[in-house]
């Protein structure tokens, strides 16, 4: 299953921005047993346990680009990883591991913010640019991972759970609007949580962080024009094809 951690705030401390992040991931270990890896630095903290599943021996996470300015915490998987990995391979870029986590890395290096377009898969990942100090964190298509996150204008604080938040000393408030949806609807609708200022960010969305502010965007959305003109015999031919190719 994986999770993610990871926070933005300049007052914390080296030391204490290791002991927070470190306590941030010890309280999703059940989505990772196998493994934990943090970096701190640049008034940033970066946290993730482990499901290992691909690249089992070397694709422990943070990962990082060949020069260590750019590094990323990871949950989910790409299926078209390798395809990717040959694409960036042809253009210069240099893999060190098998993992599809490190396929993001380089396409961010390569198409900027639009290396989401790219992925196809189930996924959450936070991505910390060093040298242009900037965050770029993303959620897949259809929500399938999940990634909540607080913002008081001074700290952004994230995690695939809100307990991993929690540790981070948010105000426990309760957001009565979210409640009121919930007893209406039975669960929450996204953007909200049963926490004030907590959020979840929306399927199909990234959120940037940099310059001290945060920018959240639309990266995708499902049409709903007609995409075949074929007869019914072509069409089911071609449906047939797309669902062996997913389920591939």
């Amino acid at each position: 299953m994986c999770g993610i951690a990871g926070f933005i705030d300049e007052t914390q401390s080296s030391k204490n921005a290791e002991q927070l992040i470190e306590r941030m991931c010890g309280v999703i270990r059940h989505r990772g047993p196998d493994d934990q890896g943090i970096w701190v630095g640049d008034g940033v903290a970066l946290g993730m346990r482990r499901l290992s599943i691909i690249d089992v021996a070397g694709g422990q996470q943070p990962i990082f680009n060949e020069d260590q300015g750019i590094l990323i915490v990871f949950n989910g998987e790409i299926y078209n990883y390798r395809e990717l990995q040959k694409e960036l391979w042809e253009r210069g870029h240099h893999f060190r591991t098998q993992s599809d986590t490190e396929a993001i890395v380089h396409a961010y290096e390569e198409y900027g913010d639009d290396c989401v377009k790219h992925l196809r898969g189930m996924f959450t990942f936070a991505l910390w640019d060093r040298k242009r100090q900037r965050l770029l964190a993303a959620r897949d298509r259809f929500g399938k991972k999940p990634l909540n996150y607080y913002w008081d204008g001074q700290r952004l604080i994230f995690g695939s759970e809100i307990k991993s938040l929690l540790e981070a000393g948010i105000p426990r408030t309760i957001n009565y609007s979210a409640l009121d949806e919930y007893l209406l609807y039975r669960y929450v609708p996204t953007p909200n949580t049963l926490f004030k200022n907590v959020m979840k960010l929306p399927a199909a969305h990234t959120l940037v962080y940099e310059h001290g502010q945060i920018h959240i965007q639309r990266y995708w959305d499902l049409p709903f024009t007609s995409t075949c003109d074929d007869d019914e015999a072509i069409a089911i031919e071609c449906t047939r094809a797309l669902l062996k190719d997913a389920v591939e």
